[in-house]
This record gives C-alpha cells, structure tokens and sequence, in this order.
C-alpha cells in the first residue's frame, strides 16, 4: 500500500494511474434511499461532527499546500471587507479542533501540532481564512446577503467538484448553480434560498452530493463535467465521489459558512466490503433513477449502463 506521503509526493498524472490509500471506504452513503440526488436534504449535525479529519488528513494537507504554492488565485479569493468573517471561521475551526479533535491536532506556542507527522501550522498568519483551511480537509467557503440573494465572497477551494473558483467567485447562489438540473428551474433554488434567510447562529447543517469519476484526484477544477465511458475491465478504476457539505452562519457578521469534504471511494474495494450488496443495490437504483440532464450533469451519459450492470453483479 502506498504512504499517505509518497503517494501525496508523485505527479498529478502518476496519482490519477494509481489508487490512494484507503480510509475508511463507504462512509457516507447519500445514494443509500435516505435523500435524492439534485435535492436539498439537509439534516442536523452536532458539533463533535462537523469537522472530520481521517487517515488521509496529512496527504489533504499537503495536496492542499502544493495548490496554494502553485497559483494561489485560483484556489483562494477573499473580497477586502471580509477580514472580520474571516476571523469568525478561523475561531470556529480552531476552537471546533480544540474540543473535539486532539487526537489529531495539538496546540502550543501559536502553532497547531498534527500529531501522526512532525508537520506544524503557524496559527498567526493572514488571512485567517487561508489558515484555517491548512488546519482541516474540508474547504471553506464564506456566502454573504446581497441584493441577489447571497454570494461568495471569500473562498478556499482546492478540491472543487468539476467547477472553477474564478468562474463562481461573486457570484449569488443562482448564479454559482447555473447548469445544475432543477436548482434555478424548479423550488429547489426557492428552498435553499429560505434555508440561508433562517439559519440560526448555533445551527449545524449538512448535506451530501455524489458522482463517479473515472480517477482519486481531489482537484478536479475543469467546469465541463468528466465525461467518460467505461467496460467491465475499467470499471475498477474508478472512484464514487461523495461531498459532505455543510452550513452554519457566523455569530457576529451573520455570514454564512460552507464547508466541503471530499470522500473517495475506489469501487476497486467494493467487492470486499461486508454489505457490498447493500451498496451496490442502492447505488444502482440511484444511477438508474437519473434522468438524462442528470447524467450529462454528472457526466454519466456514455458510463451509466455499464456501471449499472457491474454494480448488479457484485
């Protein structure tokens, strides 16, 4: 099995070829019946869950570092008056570790310790929000109230979901989902919208969003859905991508926080999990269930029956 640090180490074009190392596959199943695909399904969350480091936090981390290195902007934006919503997140996500996660992080002298490396986080550098997303593998995303509804106005973005932080970034929730089957067309929009005017301060929200992609790799910025065929000897190559989102607003700007994990996982195990069959049914009747807007959207338009028949066969 590769290291978290060798494999975090190769080539963008070497990683895609090979698997990353497991952690904890299957998860989260948002395909499992419990919501629908392009629905809102938000549900509660306590705060001992809102962050979630794994195994694979230190190779996130690192990934995470070499795209800030590489070209900050197209990873990181933050409009000029957002210093103070900034330093909200940057409280949160801090304090949230503190209580929650010492297993993982350590804090002394300024610096968060991560505790399976020697890695080290300087905690006094700006911009908070920069900071705070070199703490945790989730990006963060701050929304705000305007004339438009709300919209992005500070951002780390390093494992975006087929869309670009320079396209989206200002732009209000109508604008950021364009192209999204039912968001702007049907109540969805609506919904999402009131969700944003009522959330509470103190209130903890999540949701889920799931596609396949035909490679492990975290940064997947190309705006134009991963379109891909598939046959039963490439089937095992590819990875369920499951997004853990969630949304509480700040207690004193009233901004809204949205955050987004990324979870890989290579169908290449599947065989081997305990309730594979559970799995494969569920994901089965979902993929089936798209209708063909929802498999552009997703890029499953040449793939979906091939998977469909591999899935039925595990």
């Amino acid at each position: 099995m590769t290291s978290l640090k060798s494999w975090t180490g190769l080539d963008p074009a070497d990683r895609t070829r090979m698997r990353p190392p497991a952690s904890a596959p299957f998860r989260h199943r948002p395909y499992d019946g419990t919501t629908q695909p392009f629905t809102v399904g938000l549900r509660p969350v306590a705060e001992a869950s809102w962050l979630e480091p794994d195994a694979l936090l230190c190779a996130h981390l690192e990934e995470k570092e070499r795209l800030f290195a590489a070209n900050l902007p197209a990873v990181f934006r933050a409009e000029d008056d957002t210093a103070a919503a900034q330093g909200e997140v940057f409280e949160l996500v801090v304090e949230n570790l503190r209580r929650f996660h010492e297993a993982t992080h350590s804090f002394n002298s300024g610096n968060v310790h991560l505790t399976s490396t020697a890695r080290r986080i300087a905690l006094g550098e700006a911009p908070d929000l920069l900071t705070a997303s070199k703490l945790v593998q989730e990006d963060l995303v701050i929304m705000r109230p305007g004339p438009e509804g709300y919209r992005m106005v500070a951002a780390s973005l390093c494992f975006p979901s087929s869309w670009r932080l320079s396209e989206k970034f200002g732009l209000s929730m109508t604008g950021i989902h364009e192209g999204v089957p039912g968001f702007n067309q049907s109540r969805m929009g609506q919904v999402v919208a009131r969700l944003f005017e009522n959330l509470k301060p103190g209130q903890l929200l999540c949701r889920f969003n799931w596609s396949i992609y035909p490679d492990g790799e975290l940064h997947h910025p190309q705006p134009e859905r991963i379109a891909f065929e598939v046959s039963a000897n490439s089937f095992a190559r590819l990875f369920l991508r499951v997004e853990r989102q969630t949304l509480r607003r700040l207690p004193r700007s009233g901004d809204i926080l949205f955050t987004i994990k990324i979870h890989h996982d290579p169908l290449a195990v599947l065989s081997r999990q305990e309730d594979r069959t559970l799995i494969a049914s569920s994901l089965r009747k979902q993929l089936l269930a798209l209708d063909n807007d929802q498999l552009t959207y997703k890029g499953l338009v040449a793939a979906r029956d091939e998977i469909a028949m591999q899935l039925e066969q595990v």
